[in-house]
């Protein structure tokens, strides 16, 4: 009887990549459990009026966008706006829409918004809350009916507000530094 005998070769798709990473690069940004945990501790929220509120995943200073939650815990008009860039959102609790538009964004559900949409953001009766992941690129800029300017949101007026308010908690001054790349 003759008994043949095989070497399993590795996989070569489970090898881990040989090489250093490209010179300058930002490390990873990872933040776990961000549908649970995260959402737990509301003094981490940032205010941006008694009823809105965002907490940070990333500000990429370095790309000139920034991608966060929202949350909104009274229903009305949340503000009028135009996009500099493209924004993508995901719905994670509640609903809300768009004065100009016939669609709602309901919880699980994904939006794209183009670069130079002017919207009205809403939250509609009956919602208690609402939290929404974007990923905004650039700008907005909050217009009155007509268009006219009357104030703007980046990357930066983000990353000053956070920076404040967690300067205002009592966190080390440093603490923001796990938002930016």
């Amino acid at each position: 009887m003759t008994t043949i005998t095989t070497v399993a070769k590795p996989d070569e798709l489970a090898i881990p990549y040989a090489l250093p990473q490209v010179p300058f690069m930002s490390p990873d940004l990872v933040h776990l459990n961000v549908m649970d945990k995260w959402l737990e501790d509301d003094n981490l929220w940032v205010p941006v009026t008694k009823t809105v509120s965002f907490k940070p995943l990333l500000l990429c200073t370095s790309g000139g966008y920034y991608v966060n939650l929202l949350r909104v815990r009274k229903a009305g008009v949340l503000s009028r706006h135009r996009h500099t860039g493209a924004v993508h959102a995901i719905v994670l609790k509640g609903r809300w829409l768009y004065l100009e538009h016939d669609w709602v964004a309901e919880e699980g559900s994904y939006a794209h918004e183009p670069a130079g949409e002017t919207h009205t953001l809403v939250v509609p009766e009956g919602v208690d809350e609402m939290i929404t992941w974007f990923h905004v690129i650039g700008g907005y800029i909050y217009v009155d009916p007509q268009g006219v300017a009357v104030g703007y949101e980046d990357v930066f007026t983000k990353l000053e507000a956070a920076q404040k308010h967690y300067k205002e908690l009592g966190l080390p001054d440093d603490y923001i530094k796990q938002f930016i790349r």
